[in-house]
């Protein structure tokens, strides 16, 4: 895993352990039990969709109705139908929400309960947060 740190970030011995490894047994169990590499991909591509408000009120829109058209998605939201759309199509690409079509107008729903799961965590951890400021 590589990471990224600005050119003038500076590493002091208080960020360094004084060996390479203290534990090698218990880092190779580690390694054992973490996902492939493409699993952290995909996380970071789901939470980097999930990083934008708009999107994010999709979402909750979609906890509370359930399943919604883009028109109305977009009168709950204030986002305009053409950034709805937009939007709309990223969650879909990272297999967010799903759709189907009724006649000329399209409607949106969540994929599947773990993105109820995603989202109350994540307000669960920002109400915790805000609690203790």
């Amino acid at each position: 895993m590589t990471v990224k740190t600005s050119p003038d970030a500076k590493v002091t011995r208080l960020d360094r352990c004084a060996i390479e490894c203290v534990e090698p047994e218990r880092v190779q169990a580690v390694l054992e039990r973490l996902p492939s590499e493409g699993v952290f991909q995909d996380l970071a591509e789901t939470f980097r969709v999930l990083s934008d408000p708009g999107r994010v009120r999709l979402i909750s829109a979609l906890l509370e109705a359930g399943e919604l058209c883009v028109c109305d998605l977009a009168a709950v939201t204030g986002l305009s139908q053409t950034a709805c759309s937009h939007n709309l199509r990223l969650l879909r690409s990272s297999r967010l929400v799903r759709y189907r079509k009724q006649g000329r107008n399209v409607y949106y729903s969540l994929d599947d309960a773990h993105i109820r799961l995603l989202l109350d965590v994540g307000l669960q951890h920002v109400s915790h947060e805000e609690g203790e400021a």
